[in-house]
């Protein structure tokens, strides 16, 4: 069997055999195949897709290119969420520890940056100490102590994934529901959650642009993960405009820490706790989506989410000092502002074009090597609804190089759009999907 034999099949439009998705995971993550062959498999991928049966033979390929972690000492329900990526997409911050004030266990395996969006891992780890490079005992006891565990992949845990999505990053071989399928089921099976709450977003920020992309990938993530027996569901939600007005890693670590006291943006509280919601009908502790949403809005104005945050932010080695106050973190050198060029109101802020322009400055990853910074970014001062002066701010662009905040906010003029009259975003979810 040959590499390039499988490459000319897939471009073809054939389909690939269990065996021979077998030996290509295999030999990728062993390093048989090289990057540049592996790549032009995935580029083939994205142009001719892949059947429902070599989705799933992906998979489980992925998962059994290394350990899965067993968490059967920690009690359940162990129930995760997992985004498909987003621009200001600091949800997992604010749910994992709502969902776990609920009663749940959240076992989090995040992802870095990907392409224009963000990662929670370079979020996390913008705060000074905080390490999510636990070992398995480690997360486990922050299971049981905390009730929630943030980490990223390890060379053990299906380090087929780990390789491909640093590839997928740079080649332009994001947008693929195959692909994009076996990299969250393999992820989430191989880190032990019983039940799975997927956020697929939808709109210019996201990787699926349009509805019908997006309920495409959200029914192949439902019915993979209920064809291997979890309990699933998929919320499909707006990221046509940014979600609340930070963006950038330490930002929303503190937009994230506002959030969990009661003063964060509506559209990150609302967001959070309906997908809390679903976690809780997953994990047997609600009837309802509405009844679990009800019950992470309690969660949240009583003050225990925030206290289980601090709890977790001290036991994986934060320093709890910059999230209680957050001027202490990291801040970058320069600031310049985004302004108004006519009065009116904005009518719609250009997600994935704030996306690029964060990337530009630094919180993301143009190449897998590239240096991520922790306080770059950029603060929302208008937002869809908003009225604007002539001259007004309309974003605040926070960086560490005059070249590239100059580039950033020459892009971000351009994302803002006005009228003449008020206008409200729209639904934030656009449908929800569950295996029944």
């Amino acid at each position: 069997m040959r590499a390039v034999d499988l490459i000319v099949k897939k471009r073809d439009g054939g389909s690939l055999e269990p065996q021979e998705i077998d030996f290509l995971v295999d030999g990728f993550t062993r390093g048989d195949i090289p990057d540049y062959q592996f790549s032009s498999l995935l580029m083939a991928i994205v142009l001719r897709g892949m059947s429902p049966a070599e989705t799933a033979r992906l998979t489980e390929a992925m998962i059994r290119s290394g350990e899965v972690i067993d968490l059967a000492g920690v009690p359940g329900p162990l129930v995760d969420k997992h985004s498909t990526g987003g621009v200001g997409d600091k949800i997992s911050l604010v749910l994992a520890p709502v969902a776990a004030a609920c009663g749940l266990r959240v076992p989090m395996m995040s992802g870095r940056s990907l392409g224009h969006t963000g990662g929670t891992l370079d979020k996390l780890e913008s705060i000074p100490g905080y390490r999510t490079d636990l070992p398995v005992e480690r997360f486990a006891q922050a299971l049981r102590e905390v009730g929630f565990g943030m980490i990223g992949q390890s060379e053990m845990v299906v380090p087929a994934d780990r390789r491909m999505y640093a590839l997928r990053d740079v080649t332009g071989t994001v947008e693929s529901v195959p692909l994009i399928t076996a990299s969250i089921m393999s992820k989430k099976f191989a880190e032990g959650a019983d039940a799975l709450v997927f956020d697929v977003k939808c709109g210019s920020g996201a990787f699926m642009k349009n509805p019908d992309e997006a309920r495409a990938l959200a029914r192949s993530l439902v019915s993979t993960g209920a064809g291997l027996g979890r309990k699933v569901a998929a919320v499909i939600t707006d990221m046509d405009q940014p979600l609340g007005r930070a963006v950038g890693n330490f930002l929303e670590v503190e937009e994230s820490a506002a959030c969990l006291q009661g003063k964060g943006p509506s559209d990150i509280t609302d967001l959070t706790c309906r997908l809390a919601g679903w976690m809780l009908v997953l994990g047997g502790k609600a009837a309802d989506a509405g009844a679990g949403e009800r019950e992470a809005r309690r969660r949240l104005s009583d003050g225990s989410a925030w206290k289980l945050f601090l709890k977790n932010v001290e036991f994986q080695g934060g320093d709890v000092a910059c999230v209680i106050r957050p001027e202490k973190g990291p801040r970058a050198r320069l600031s310049k502002s985004v302004t108004a060029p006519r009065a009116g109101y904005v009518t719609r802020v250009d997600a994935y074009k704030v996306g690029v322009a964060s990337v530009i400055l630094g919180a993301g990853r143009s190449r897998k090597e590239d240096k991520v910074f922790p306080g770059v970014g950029i603060l929302l001062s208008r937002v869809c609804g908003e009225q604007a002066d002539r001259g007004d701010e309309v974003c605040r662009v926070l960086g560490e190089d005059e070249g590239k905040v100059e580039e950033a906010v020459t892009l971000l003029e351009s994302a803002w759009e006005y009228g003449d009259r008020p206008v409200s975003r729209g639904p934030l979810v656009l449908q929800e999907i569950s295996a029944e």
